[in-house]
């Protein structure tokens, strides 16, 4: 009977031995050293934002690698000021300096790396022909100048501080136009961006959202240096780039 019991019971005595052995080998192995690199410490960013900045493939993060660093600078401060709702991201960014955001805007801004093929439209030909009027064109019985005339005319961005519009899914494009009509995404004043929002009715914001989601974004990325013309309204310092906004109160 006892060596029943005892063989019934060895793997339990066993396992503060084998516990107590495992302990130390691992303080005998080598400390593991991490890089002190922005790669490693932008990991923090990239677990939400996908690998590099490259956005989930829900969509539900919007890419910021290869954004001016003007607009991610901007960003980051807003929602380390709370003018733009997420509380994730403002617990996150709250201990940091301007500078370091700073850093950080930069590093993604620097960052070329290439865009997946869009996913095929989710709306009927004349929603996308409404859309392609509204980025192109406007509508100027409503007071709605084009995307392009902020955006630029291939919609990748302007230096140093308006972003591109190509790239991003047709659900978060909604929910950021949205934002802005609520004031649950805010710039500071006078923010056109949200006058321009407002000004737009639900149709449309599905309708510039499902064509820009399904436009191809050009092998040449980048933001371009300048636009052709002035903005069509009257824009905070947001657009004005970082060198304004140290110099703003905020």
């Amino acid at each position: 009977m006892f060596p029943e019991i005892l063989s019934r019971l060895r793997p339990w005595l066993m396992a503060p031995l084998l516990c107590a052995a495992s302990a130390t080998t691992a303080l005998a192995a080598p400390p593991r050293t991490v890089p002190d690199t922005m790669a490693q410490r932008m990991l923090v960013c990239t677990a939400c934002h996908g690998i590099e900045g490259r956005a989930t493939p829900d969509g539900y993060f919007p890419r910021i690698a290869g954004k001016p660093a003007g607009y991610l600078y901007n960003q980051l401060l807003h929602f380390k000021a709370g003018r733009r709702q997420a509380v994730g991201m403002t617990a996150l960014l709250d201990p940091l300096t301007d500078a370091y955001l700073m850093e950080m805007a930069q590093y993604f801004a620097a960052l070329d790396l290439p865009y997946p093929a869009p996913a095929a439209p989710v709306a009927d030909a004349a929603t996308l022909r409404r859309g392609e009027q509204l980025v192109k064109v406007g509508d100027a019985a409503r007071q709605i100048p084009s995307c392009n005339s902020c955006h630029g005319d291939r919609m990748t961005g302007v230096q140093p501080a308006i972003p591109g519009l190509l790239g991003l899914p047709r659900d978060y494009l909604i929910s950021q136009l949205g934002g802005w009509q609520t004031g649950l995404r805010r710039a500071t004043a006078p923010d056109c961006m949200a006058t321009v929002a407002r000004r737009l009715s639900g149709p449309d914001v599905t309708a510039v959202a499902a064509w820009l989601a399904a436009q191809p974004v050009p092998a040449d990325a980048k933001p371009v240096d300048r636009l052709p013309a002035p903005l069509p309204l009257e824009c905070g310092h947001d657009l004005q780039g970082p060198a304004a906004m140290k110099g703003a109160t905020r």
